[in-house]
């Protein structure tokens, strides 16, 4: 493949703010820009050694997952407490039967998310968090998820089952669902009432 300053140019046009709303999804708000301005650093370095074997997308969104799981790794990192809550998480391996039924409601992601959705998002492990964000907000297929992930086609499906299924979980018990002014489906979480105003 030939490259050039321009092959660059127009990849970061097309690309540029999916990437940084992806990893604003990854790994939050405040480190995405800067994340992102590494994918794209990595991006022109290795641009003249991409074959053309995979497609450009799923070339990108591997570089860019690949930058937020050494993000997610640094001990520096605010979510490296996650590592606690993964070792907790059964192997794949171990895995009961697979649902692929869509998320009810919640698929309502594919639109902005709200802060409820968010938060909850953002607290899963980080393999269902990517996976759930590539299939759900990026609309990518499970076989490009394989691919950018470097998993199986059954490691995605089962990874996927678990990632809704927490999400399921933990949008029923934290969230208030409503519809807004626009008659879309919304939620809000729910507030824990004070202990000194329980009588």
């Amino acid at each position: 493949m030939s490259v050039n300053n321009q092959d660059f140019s127009k990849i970061y046009d097309e690309y540029y703010q999916k990437i940084v709303r992806y990893l604003t999804r990854l790994i939050g708000a405040l480190e995405a820009e800067d994340a992102a301005q590494e994918v794209f650093v990595k991006i022109s370095r290795s641009l003249d050694k991409f074959r053309g074997e995979s497609s450009l997308s799923t070339w990108v969104y591997r570089i860019a997952t690949n930058g937020a799981m050494d993000y997610l790794r640094k001990p520096s990192s605010k979510r490296s407490s996650q590592s606690t809550e993964e070792k907790d998480v059964p192997s794949d391996e171990d895995a009961g039967p697979i649902d692929n039924a869509p998320l009810h409601d919640t698929l309502l992601m594919r639109k902005d998310m709200n802060d409820c959705i968010r938060g909850i998002v953002e607290s899963l492990p980080a393999d269902y968090r990517t996976v759930l964000v590539l299939s759900e907000f990026e609309e990518l297929t499970n076989s490009e998820i394989a691919e950018i992930a470097g998993i199986s086609l059954d490691t995605v499906k089962i990874r996927l089952h678990r990632a809704r299924t927490k999400l399921r979980k933990a949008l029923e018990a934290k969230c208030i669902f409503y519809r807004d002014e626009r008659n879309e489906l919304s939620c809000d979480r729910k507030t824990t009432p004070l202990k000194f105003l329980k009588k």
